[in-house]
């Protein structure tokens, strides 16, 4: 199947502003807790290494794949892998990857929404020195109150997906490239700034022990599986954003130079993160927390017990907003490309439309932690925990899955050849492997144990 030359919502202006939008969608609020941690409790420098091992064999093909697939079919995920599934004479079941990955990505930003919004209330709170020598006690008690106020809850809730709607409406130009452009660059600027603040805390060695330091005895099997998930999960694979994105980059960008760029930007991004975060829990000799309580009550407290804490923790909620912000707009876009291409709609219309189901589901994830605490959907779960288990656990790994196996089996291999470049060598010995056995078999080991582990 031949390519159109562009997708008729616009184009990257450049293959690099391809990279930093996809970029942009992988780096999110799991880069600035979650990896730090998890590296940390499973073997430090030895978990980073592995996890680099599962980027390279699992992350980076399907990513690949994924671009290829929307730059190949130049349309919104669902409308792309129609046009794949007639050109190839497949079952009408593969355009369920196109369905699965916008429905997810719908999802995911309707607690996203909630939770970015919780960055926007305590980058206030800090510029406002409220945490300023508060106790920990104090600090967490702050965290509760807020999350006991629906109401609070719903303003920082509604400016954060109000702010997301305005720029996807705008379009792939003035709206994502153009927020793109601002808001990489100084999300480096801000981590570069950290980190300096992070190196005159005290704290640094300790922190970039806790991070980068290799214990391979504490590197078991489960934190082998665990490095091969967060592989998966942080390049935002399985949820049509990458396809979405895929449709609009320029036909003479390498998808294989692009991919590895991609991945290592998203890596260092998580690594810098976790050596300006741990250096300053460690400096105020306080225990790293994952979830929620390290990114809003232990950092809180701690930016509140140092020199110019308050500056450099708006500084730091600022840097969260900016990775939130990235990731939403990416999330927004295979259901947003779709409904402008199915009834020829405005893109202004559509995305206000979007917004306002997410922002009604997203009362959900807002209840699930005060008026609807005790209300459960399944087995024991709330709102918010049953759309993320079953978003992250059940329908991005299985998006993911079949797009290995659609890309290996079913898509045209000349097609595949054609998109990535490959024209002989290593590589081209090495694609069919990679994409048809290893990342399949990842992706399903790290599913099959995720579901086994929740049962």
């Amino acid at each position: 199947m031949a390519s159109a030359s562009e997708s008729r919502h616009g184009m990257w202006s450049s293959g690099w502003l391809f990279i930093l939008a996809a970029a942009g969608s992988a780096v999110g609020l799991g880069n600035i807790w979650k990896f730090p941690y998890i590296a940390g409790e499973n073997g430090g420098g030895a978990f980073v290494l592995v996890y680099l091992g599962c980027v390279a064999l699992v992350g980076i093909p399907i990513l690949a794949g994924e671009v290829l697939l929307g730059r190949a079919g130049r349309a919104s995920p669902i409308n792309a892998m129609r046009k794949h599934v007639i050109a190839a004479s497949g079952s009408p079941l593969w355009v369920l990857i196109g369905w699965s990955g916008a429905l997810a990505g719908f999802l995911i930003l309707s607690y996203y929404a909630v939770i970015a919004g919780w960055a926007l209330y305590y980058g206030v709170k800090l510029g406002e020195g409220a945490l300023v020598g508060a106790s920990i006690e104090v600090a967490n008690q702050t965290f509760n109150d807020f999350l006991a106020d629906p109401w609070q809850l719903i303003l920082w809730q509604t400016v954060f997906l109000g702010g997301t709607v305005w720029i996807v409406a705008r379009g792939v130009i003035k709206g994502l490239e153009t927020a793109i452009r601002w808001f990489m660059p100084l999300l480096f600027l801000l981590l570069v700034v950290l980190l300096a603040y992070a190196f005159n805390s005290g704290g640094f060695m300790a922190g970039a022990e806790f991070l980068l330091s290799p214990n391979w005895e504490a590197m078991s099997v489960d934190g082998l599986l665990v490095a091969m998930g967060q592989a998966f999960f942080t390049l935002s694979l399985g949820m049509g954003a990458m396809m979405a994105y895929g449709a609009y980059v320029p036909a003479n960008a390498s998808i294989g130079n692009t991919v590895i760029t991609v991945a290592l930007l998203d890596t260092v991004v998580a690594i810098a993160a976790g050596l300006a975060i741990f250096p300053i829990v460690f400096a105020n000799g306080l225990e790293p927390g994952q979830g929620p309580g390290l990114m809003f009550v232990t950092i809180p407290f701690a930016f509140g017990q140092m020199p110019f804490g308050a500056v450099f923790g708006v500084v730091f909620f600022v840097l969260v907003t900016f990775a939130a912000i990235t990731s939403a707009i990416s999330l927004t876009e295979p259901a947003l490309a779709y409904l402008v291409e199915q009834y020829n709609a405005d893109r202004s219309r559509v995305a206000i439309s979007l917004g306002v189901f997410c922002w009604l589901l997203g009362l959900g994830t807002v209840f699930s932690f005060n008026i609807w605490s005790d209300v459960h959907v399944v087995a024991g779960l709330s709102v918010f925990e049953f759309i993320d288990y079953l978003t992250q656990n059940v329908m991005l790994p299985l998006g993911g899955l079949l797009i290995a196996l659609f890309v290996g089996y079913v898509l045209p291999k000349q097609l595949a050849r054609e998109q990535l470049g490959i024209d002989g060598g290593i590589v081209a010995r090495l694609w069919p492997l990679l994409i048809g056995f290893v990342a399949p078999v990842g992706v399903a080991v790290v599913f099959v144990y995720t579901i086994y582990q929740s049962l």
